[in-house]
């Protein structure tokens, strides 16, 4: 029997294309008029003929990546940015491989910034998670699965969601340890809406299933790393305030394509200034937790180590300090921000607080806390490290 494959035939209904796969689906997807179009657009400097030629002579995944996505993620990081700091690659090395775990703010940018930092820095790119909800069409599934993107169910059954989590620890232990790759996956199911990032006691306890090894072990094993991003101006903030005020009168229900509409939305709005850093591993961390904790217990302080370390990693702008002292009717950060940031970011905040079925002082609440939660968080941080 080819273990190989019996391996990759156990995942099939979540795992991306295989190397095996490439060759063929690539020539499909370069042969996709809508994909040409899209690279005709964007990248005008990389014509569908170069990209043929270039094709011919691709021997992975990686090889399209580095052709294609990266073209993409770098137009896009141009257009729709002021500048992307990246910090942390001294915390991982090129031959282990990782569980990042990251804040998220945007469905795309969030994973697109460390594919581009692992792409400036000649790593290999990871696996990427990305909930059923979004796949919306047969093309972005395509591309997709072949930017190593695999399928987190979410539209399932409570009794469903267990066998669920089983299935995607496998693939996610399968990736690290058969296969050799880092994973990116999202400290939560979806995008904080809130500006509170928080990491799901549910999650961590998934990539702590195992057989053989005890939950800790497992964690230490599987190189559970932080991520942090952090933009000036929130992807989506519209788009996330009018969702909360809603969602006060029940639970929110999106419209169709509604999701697609936000991604695209998160590439092409501008979102200022950008940082993401890799943290460290959390090894060390974890051997400090209690053995005479219970399981629920040691998941929950991990969870905080998590969570704790994506907050130092934090880059707080002056929209975060301006918006924490319009909400406290104080000056506490008025040292962080000039008189003239202040004012372009109220004009901001009072032209995103528009919207047909939201009145303006609900929008305008919601978008405030949006941006001064993680000051606030922070606050707390420090306050209790102390």
């Amino acid at each position: 029997m080819n273990l190989k494959k019996f391996m990759t035939d156990i995942f099939d209904d979540i795992r991306p294309y295989s190397e095996e796969e490439a060759p063929e689906k690539i020539a499909q997807i370069i042969a996709n008029e809508t994909f040409i179009n899209t690279l005709e657009q964007y990248i005008p400097d990389y014509s569908p003929e170069q990209l043929r030629e270039d094709a011919r002579h691709f021997n992975t995944i990686y090889d399209f990546q580095y052709a294609t996505s990266r073209r993409y993620i770098e137009k896009f990081i141009q257009l729709s940015t002021a500048g992307v700091t990246f910090k942390g690659l001294e915390n991982i090395s090129p031959d282990k491989n990782y569980v990042f775990i990251g804040n998220h703010r945007d469905i795309t940018f969030d994973a697109a910034m460390l594919e581009e930092y692992l792409f400036q820095n000649h790593y290999n790119t990871t696996k990427i998670a990305i909930g059923d909800n979004l796949v919306s069409s047969r093309l972005l599934a395509e591309v997709g699965m072949l930017n190593k993107m695999f399928i987190v169910k979410r539209s399932v059954s409570m009794r469903e969601k267990i066998t669920n989590y089983q299935h995607l620890a496998a693939y996610i232990h399968h990736v690290l340890f058969d296969e050799h790759e880092s994973v990116w996956i999202a400290q939560r199911d979806g995008r904080t809406k809130d500006g509170l990032d928080v990491t799901k006691q549910g999650l961590v306890k998934m990539l702590a299933m195992n057989d053989e090894l005890q939950p800790m072990d497992m964690l230490k094993k599987i190189n559970l790393t932080p991520l942090t991003i952090s933009y000036e101006y929130e992807p989506c903030d519209k788009l996330k305030a009018r969702e909360l005020a809603l969602s006060e009168a029940g639970p929110y229900h999106k419209k169709q394509g509604e999701d697609f509409d936000s991604i695209i939305q998160g590439i092409i709005s501008f979102k200022g200034r950008a940082q993401l850093t890799i943290g460290k591993p959390i090894i060390e961390e974890i051997d400090t937790i209690s053995d005479e904790l219970n399981q629920n217990d040691k998941i929950y302080e991990v969870c905080k180590m998590v969570d704790q370390q994506i907050y130092q990693n934090y880059k707080l702008f002056p929209n975060n300090f301006i918006a924490f002292d319009l909400i406290d009717h104080n000056n506490t950060f008025a040292d962080r921000y000039t008189k003239e940031e202040k004012e372009e970011f109220m004009a901001y905040l009072d032209k995103q607080a528009v919207t047909e079925d939201v009145p303006k002082e609900k929008m305008m609440y919601y978008l405030l806390h949006i941006y001064a939660n993680p000051v606030t968080t922070s606050l707390n941080i420090k306050y209790n490290e102390q």
